[in-house]
């Protein structure tokens, strides 16, 4: 992070599951803190930005409600990147399954 950041509003950001290695292989953090503009930011561009394959990110988190990668993300939000590999199961449980169908755009 830039300190010039510091300054600028932030979200929690978590990167979950198979996603992890893509943070971590490049001895990034999965949890850290990450500025965002005050009108917000999509979570599409999010996962860009964070080096993650949009291919293999099913749905986000945001303050534990599970969206497509279409919803905006807020100053001050907590998110969490889900895989798309999750289990079945999981995936209609924590409604993963509807979330990659819904861009919420």
């Amino acid at each position: 992070m830039n300190p010039s950041d510091r300054a600028l509003p932030q979200v929690d950001v978590r990167v979950l599951g198979s996603l992890r290695p893509f943070r971590t292989d490049r001895g990034l953090p999965y949890e850290f803190s990450h500025a965002v503009p005050a009108d917000g930011v999509v979570a599409r561009q999010l996962v860009t930005e964070f080096g993650l394959p949009l291919d293999r990110t099913e749905g986000v988190f945001v303050n534990h409600v599970v969206h497509g990668l279409g919803v905006r993300i807020m100053p001050g939000d907590r998110i969490a990147f889900c895989p798309n590999d999750t289990p079945g199961p999981h995936r209609f449980f924590l409604g993963l399954f509807n979330a990659g169908r819904d861009d919420d755009a």
